[in-house]
């Protein structure tokens, strides 16, 4: 017993002296084993800094691999090749692309006696050439393209704007032989632009395209022509619209329309009052009737207050809600207000009898002997017509209101009318659309057929300037008196809005029940 325990007292000793004794006498193995080992990680290393041009395919990787797998084979060292697989293949990170380099920089230079030539060297961009909003078909073979444009290249260069369109083969690829269109271009806002201006672009084939459902794509080629560098002639080639196979419906161009009357809404922004936009959606509704629907664009406008209004109508299907918030980016007339209704007319050009463009501080009115369908008939031999303004002051109200006016709705407590004659005011209008190539803010300047602005007396708007985007009770002067002068100008007591505030509420409780009943200013 004695024995057996001084033996394995001294067996740790001697397991230490042999792990030392084997280890010594491999050293060289292991010494190649690291070496190779290290060599390949630094090869591995360096591939991830080697230049495109300098490319080295993966067998030759495998290649090293298993030469080095080879020599230490010879010398009876164990190599894993799951692990030189995946270094093998391993993928290094990409890494981001490097700039173009600049072009190198003109010097100036001595020429024929003695004249220095000077150098002017170009960077940047001040503008883009184009910026695409929308294009829409209008025919089996026409279409129409909005967007906008640098306003220096169009006011004091010649750019020049075409239209093809590409066919899609029945492999699925599309044709290398594009059909060249008869282009014209419209500028609707008439030189407001800023940076940029609205510019429509219409498109008219030879022949139909794409009228068979087989599918294809209309280009917009954007030619500055040497506006800008006379040296550059840049040509920028916009995929305007795609079309897929089976998607294109003919009779929606030649038969009748989805809507008797359908509103175009100018962008929206600031801080709106959800009130006056309900006031204005009720009444309005109740005025176009069920074949109606409403196009909103919100330019920053559409605060949660504003949407919930909406809301109620949008799940009706009355309402329409574009967010363009984006085309902020682009500096532009008052929000590219151009740019956004001809957006509006071509896309729902075939979809609506009439085509109304006004503002939510105004409100169509007709005479109570009247309706609006008895008034549009009348008018039905023209592309065209205006509507007469009438000014409403947006803080006179009635001394017997006080006290409740906060009951009451906008136009129904604003009774004052700027009574001042001979002066021009500005007018808004209605169209028949599917006659009408591009428009404007207050008329188009581009319809075929006949314009009439003798529509007095039989339709009008009573206009609330600046009451949409003021958050607070408007009354703020009681008058009890049916006329004054305030600030040089007469007004005059119309009650002809506040008589119908009664009948409006009706409807808006019928329709939508009492979900808007707290709505705040």
């Amino acid at each position: 017993m004695g024995k057996e325990r001084e033996r394995s007292e001294k067996d740790p000793k001697e397991h230490k002296k042999m792990f030392i004794g084997v280890v010594w006498n491999c050293a060289a193995e292991l010494k190649l084993l690291l070496t190779a080992l290290l060599f390949l990680l630094s090869l591995i290393t360096v591939f991830q800094f080697v230049p495109s041009r300098l490319s080295f395919s993966v067998s030759d990787v495998r290649h090293c691999i298993s030469t080095t797998t080879a020599a230490a084979a010879d010398t009876n060292i164990s190599v894993d090749p799951a692990a030189v697989a995946l270094s093998a293949n391993s993928t290094p990170p990409e890494r981001p692309l490097a700039s173009p380099s600049p072009p190198s920089k003109l010097q100036d230079e001595v020429g024929d006696g003695g004249v220095i030539k000077r150098a002017f060297n170009a960077y940047g961009s001040a503008a883009y050439n184009y910026i695409l909003m929308s294009a829409y078909r209008g025919g089996a073979d026409t279409f129409a393209v909005m967007g906008l444009a640098s306003k220096p290249l169009l006011v004091f260069g010649k750019p020049s704007y075409q239209c093809q369109w590409v066919p899609r083969l029945k492999n699925g690829s599309y044709s290398n032989r594009p059909v060249t269109a008869s282009s014209y271009q419209v500028l609707p806002d008439w030189g407001y632009g800023r940076v940029y201006t609205v510019i429509v672009v219409n498109c008219t084939f030879p022949f139909p395209v794409g009228h068979d459902g087989s599918g294809g794509k209309l280009l917009l080629l954007a030619t500055t022509n040497g506006g800008g560098d006379e040296k550059v002639n840049l040509t920028d080639t916009v995929e305007a619209l795609t079309e897929a196979p089976a998607t294109v419906n003919l009779a929606r161009f030649t038969g009748p329309p989805k809507y008797d009357y359908l509103y175009c809404g100018s962008p929206l922004f600031g801080n709106l009052s959800p009130q006056r936009v309900r006031e204005w959606f009720a009444f309005h509704v109740r005025l176009f009737g069920e074949k109606s629907h409403f196009v909103i664009y919100d330019a920053g406008g559409i605060h949660e207050g504003v949407r919930e209004v909406l809301r109620a109508w949008m799940d009706k299907g009355y309402v329409t809600l574009y967010d363009v918030r984006e085309q902020e980016r682009f500096d532009g007339y008052y929000h590219n207000q151009f740019m956004v209704v001809n957006d509006c007319l071509h896309r729902y050009r075939f979809d609506a009898k009439w085509m109304f463009f006004f503002d939510l501080d105004e409100f169509i009115f007709v005479p109570k002997k009247s309706t609006l369908k008895s008034v549009l008939d009348s008018l039905s031999e023209y592309t065209q017509f205006t509507i007469e303004q009438m000014p409403m002051s947006s803080k006179l109200c009635l001394a017997e209101d006080a006290g409740k006016s906060y009951r009451k709705w906008g136009f129904e407590k604003l009774v004052y009318k700027d009574s001042k004659r001979g002066i021009r005011r500005d007018r808004k209008y209605a169209v028949q659309p599917r006659s009408v190539f591009a428009t404007g803010v207050h008329m188009s300047q581009n319809a075929a057929g006949k314009t009439t602005h003798k529509t007095e007396g039989r339709i009008m708007y009573y206009h609330y300037h600046g009451t949409i985007s003021e958050r607070r009770e408007p009354c703020r002067r009681l008058v009890n008196s049916t006329e004054l002068k305030l600030d040089g100008i007469q007004y005059v007591v119309d009650t002809t809005m506040r008589e119908a505030a009664g009948s409006v509420k009706r409807f808006e409780l019928r329709m939508i029940g009492s979900r808007l009943q707290r709505t705040r200013q």
